[in-house]
């Protein structure tokens, strides 16, 4: 039974998992995929959803802290239904960048 539903980025996953017992094979997949540390993961989380862009939801941030998005055609394929105007895509990617 599902009692909640959040998106959850990588990092933030990996270290769930990190607390099981078993799941290797999970394990090995959040090794081999994670780009950044949970820290590192929480504050650019942070800092997109400081950008109050109401276009932007949780689901389109975590996808942003996972993928890394560097160009805003990438950046597109991520948040194609959220229609963000080239200034605000630009701000997306120079916090992206830092990291």
């Amino acid at each position: 039974m599902i009692l909640n539903k959040k998106p959850v980025t990588l990092a933030e996953a990996r270290e769930i998992v990190e607390k099981l017992d078993e799941a290797e094979e999970l394990k090995h997949y959040f090794k081999r995929f994670t780009k950044l540390t949970l820290e590192q993961a929480t504050k650019l989380k942070e800092e997109l959803q400081n950008l109050n862009n109401a276009k932007l939801k949780e689901e389109h941030i975590v996808k942003i802290v996972d993928f890394l998005p560097k160009e805003r055609e990438e950046l597109n394929l991520i948040t194609a239904d959220a229609n963000l105007s080239e200034e605000e895509a630009n701000a997306i990617l120079e916090i992206v960048k830092k990291y």
